[in-house]
């Protein structure tokens, strides 16, 4: 049967969703600059020279992977046709000169990561591409390493975090984001998947299909997904302490429970996972 599962909180967020649009709008047609604005203005110590900068173009279907550990991770869009990385450090006790800014390439693209310090007799901390970077800090822990990265069109963005959210706005390419303690704000035009584990995820997404599965994943947070209307999709909610809301009319497999629901929009296929512990999942139509 088709069941639809009234989502209540509907307006409070079409008011988020029409805040990144604002958002966005202004990203296009200002400077690298307003990015980091738009975290937190705030902070004089993003608006003086970037400790690390570069600039260069990408193939098509690369990606930008950046690795933090403390501090915002921001991606906007660009019109141009290179990717923009800056990067700014701080700290109140410890020597920001202490933790370097690299960057590997390979096939798939750039990888730009922030080393900390590793503990004496340890094995010293590398940037390498993929999922994967071994990453020790014990000294150090106070610096905070905000970057700021604008991506054109047809690139794809990965950030992995630990200490800070993780903020990309306006793309048009895939986008993981992971990080630890921060909240996850994504709107791509193309396929997202995001986690933490103390913070929330706002997520916009365009595509309408996919093989690999897609998760979206908490631990202490809610879950607030836009989604197009035509998408294709196997979908798995689960909650422990929260509801599960959306206004998209879903083909329910099984139980109706209120705090797990399987089923399929439209014709299924696609498989997408959404789930947290203390939390609720939202989901609404766009476009």
């Amino acid at each position: 049967m088709k069941f639809s599962i009234p989502l209540h909180r509907l307006p409070a967020l079409s008011r988020w969703s029409l805040a990144l649009a604002l958002v966005l709008s202004t990203a296009l047609a200002t400077p690298l600059r307003s990015v980091a604005d738009r975290d937190d203005s705030s902070d004089d110590w993003t608006k003086g020279t970037p400790d690390f900068e570069w600039s260069g173009a990408l193939k098509a279907n690369q990606s930008v992977t950046i690795k933090g550990v403390n501090g915002r991770i921001i991606a906007g869009t660009t019109s141009g046709d290179k990717v923009e990385v800056r990067a700014w450090k701080h700290a109140n006790r410890s020597d920001p000169a202490e933790v370097k800014i690299e960057m590997t390439t390979d096939e798939n693209g750039i990888t730009v990561c922030a080393l900390y310090p590793a503990p004496s007799g340890s094995t010293p901390n590398t940037c390498e591409a993929g999922d994967h970077t071994h990453m020790n800090v014990k000294d150090n822990d106070d610096v905070q390493v905000r970057f700021v990265v604008r991506v054109p069109a047809g690139i794809g963005f990965n950030a992995h975090n630990v200490n800070g959210g993780v903020t990309a706005i306006g793309l048009t390419g895939p986008v993981k984001a992971r990080t630890v303690n921060g909240a996850v704000e994504i709107v791509t035009s193309g396929r997202a998947e995001a986690s933490t584990v103390n913070g929330s995820i706002h997520a916009s997404l365009g595509a309408s299909s996919w093989t690999d599965p897609v998760k979206f994943e908490t631990v202490n947070g809610g879950i607030h997904l836009s989604v197009p209307t035509t998408l294709n999709a196997d979908v798995d909610c689960s909650t422990v302490n929260g509801s599960i809301e959306s206004d998209l009319p879903w083909l329910v497999k099984g139980r109706i429970g209120r705090t797990h629901v399987e089923g399929t929009f439209n014709k299924g296929g696609s498989p997408l996972r959404i789930s947290t512990v203390n939390g609720s999942i939202e989901i609404n139509s766009g476009t």
